[in-house]
């Protein structure tokens, strides 16, 4: 299993797209998996999760780890998948939700370490508006390295992440403002 796997083809992000493909690959984060408990951990039938974990495995986001018996046992192809897919149509709406997931996320991990929030709807705008250009901005070098087949360690992306938000961080200047009138530190 490779640590990070850099998702950029539209194609790709079309399959995690689906809530059950998406929730399967969740599961598999905590451990290999068969259909079974595939099935009983998401409430589905076995050929539903058959089908989608296929979907997945042809995708190249799950892997087939071992068989036991007649059952397989699948696992995750990556620990962490990268979305950072070309701004596509048919990705653009899966890509808007995340992103707005993701800034609920970071409000929340905020106020659970105290900080108090001066406007909450208003920093969760901002902090998806900071994510989504971030992301677009950062595409021609992630696609780049990803093109290249690099093989990244959790770290690694950590601290790409880091130097792409570098790089961008004098446009961003005015929103940093912005948010830290929102957050009292």
């Amino acid at each position: 299993m490779k640590e990070v796997l850099i998702i950029t083809e539209p194609e790709r992000v079309r399959v995690l797209s689906d809530e059950t493909r998406f929730k399967i690959l969740q599961l598999l984060r905590e451990h290999p998996m068969t259909i079974n408990e595939l099935s009983d951990a998401t409430g589905k039938d076995r050929t539903t999760i058959y089908r989608h974990v296929k979907i997945l495995e042809n995708a190249g986001l799950v892997e087939e780890l071992e068989v036991h018996g007649n059952e397989r046992v699948y696992a995750r192809s990556a620990r962490l998948f990268l979305i950072k897919a070309d701004p596509d149509e048919s990705v653009e709406e899966f890509r808007q939700a995340y992103l707005q997931v993701e800034a609920e996320k970071l409000v929340r991990v905020l106020e659970k370490a105290g900080f108090k929030i001066g406007d909450r709807n208003k920093l969760k705008k901002l902090a998806k508006e900071v994510l989504n250009e971030i992301e677009l901005n950062s595409q021609p070098i992630i696609k780049r390295i990803s093109q290249a087949n690099i093989d990244l360690t959790e770290i690694e992306l950590f601290h790409l992440l880091n130097m792409l938000v570098f790089l961008q961080s004098c446009e961003l200047c005015e929103k940093a403002e912005m948010a830290k009138r929102l957050i009292e530190f």
